[in-house]
């Protein structure tokens, strides 16, 4: 298995006392994942979302990119996503930012795509919507636009009912053979088995314990034996995000989740993402999770909803990940934790888990482009 981390623009209530709060979220994250690539994580994924108030104000995320391929050396810089929708950016727009991007970080770079977050966001650009899905339509006309895109010399151009082009040069060509691993930001377990079929990638931003990936990983595993892929390879591949507090102690480490506001995330993301099913009994926005006590934290990480601990401890927590089928762990860490807390934390888990954990060298969609 194979380790990220996930970053988002996440402000949170930081700017209600700290005009500043922002730009230092901003700046902070570029920190992380740049401590991340020295500590041997494989992958950092960046988010791209519009509009959503303190969840997530990495809205450019192609900039936040550029800056972190010249800022790191070894890891894998992803989007997570961009979002191909036409009127959201236009297709040929993101093919030229994967294919720059590919070139600055030296075949670095990791292609995620996705619909958008939920209705606030994507009414914004789609207003008079009334069925999230019709976004469903537009994603599946574009996604196989991509490699012919780059592959061909001259694209031989698109004629769609959400998007057209005429023949054109689409410059510039992806870095060295092939273009970057193709991923799709999966929401629902159906969604698995369709980037499956694919060949593509998933981002699993929808499993939240340990259980839950048994199931929707055997729905990936046994569509992708037959997958009918869209780019130049399939890429078998299931990443899943959890939070993660890694500490010298146990004792310190709960501290940290207790003290770390780690209740007002989920509740802006049930704000925002309104298409995913809200659990029976969750506070409907304004109202929020009542703040994590060092019980509660005990609790979760009990259920396995949480990875929480010293080294030795998170350790076990990542191997049930692990037995689970997850081929990549990220860590979404920037959740209202204090950064020298979170810089500790990855730390830690370079030093003492990763090493125990990912004993390849080699990136596993370098492996897929043939570029070791």
């Amino acid at each position: 298995m194979e380790f990220g981390i996930f970053v988002q623009g996440y402000v949170g209530k930081r700017a209600e006392t700290d005009p500043l709060a922002e730009h230092k979220a901003l700046m902070e994250e570029t920190e992380y994942v740049i401590q991340a690539d020295k500590s041997g994580f494989k992958y950092a994924w960046a988010s791209e979302h519009h509009f959503l108030d303190e969840y997530s104000h990495l809205s450019a995320n192609d900039v936040f990119l550029g800056y972190l391929a010249h800022a790191t050396e070894r890891i894998h810089l992803g989007s997570g996503i961009f979002n191909p929708l036409a009127q959201v950016n236009h297709p040929v727009k993101v093919a030229e930012k994967v294919a720059m991007l590919d070139h600055l970080s030296g075949n670095r770079f990791e292609f995620g795509s996705g619909r958008g977050a939920g209705s606030h966001e994507i009414l914004g650009f789609l207003p008079g919507i009334t069925d999230m899905n019709h976004t469903k339509e537009i994603w599946e006309e574009t996604i196989a636009e991509f490699p012919r895109m780059w592959l061909q010399d001259e694209y031989e151009g698109f004629q769609g009912k959400h998007w057209s082009l005429p023949p054109r040069k689409v410059l510039p060509k992806p870095y060295g053979p092939a273009h970057p691993a193709m991923w799709y930001a999966a929401g629902s377990p159906p969604s698995y088995a369709m980037a499956a079929r694919k060949g593509l990638g998933v981002l699993g931003f929808s499993v939240q314990k340990v259980s839950d990936m048994e199931w929707v990983l055997e729905q990936y595993k046994t569509a992708i034996v037959d997958a009918e892929p869209v780019g130049a390879f399939v890429n078998d591949n299931v990443m899943v995000t959890t939070t993660a507090i890694c500490a010298p102690t146990h004792a310190e480490a709960v501290r940290i989740a207790a003290d770390g506001g780690l209740h007002y995330l989920p509740s802006l993301v049930f704000r925002y993402h309104d298409t995913f099913p809200r659990p029976e009994g969750f506070p409907v926005w304004p109202q929020t999770l009542p703040e994590y006590t060092e019980e509660l934290v005990e609790a979760l990480i009990e259920e396995e909803l949480l990875i929480c601990g010293d080294p030795d401890e998170v350790l076990r927590q990542c191997k049930r990940w692990e037995q689970a089928g997850a081929d990549q762990l990220s860590f979404g860490l920037p959740v209202g934790v204090p950064k020298e807390e979170t810089l500790q934390t990855i730390r830690l888990v370079g030093e003492y888990v990763i090493p125990r954990i990912d004993t390849d060298p080699v990136h596993r969609t370098s492996r897929f482009r043939g570029i070791g």
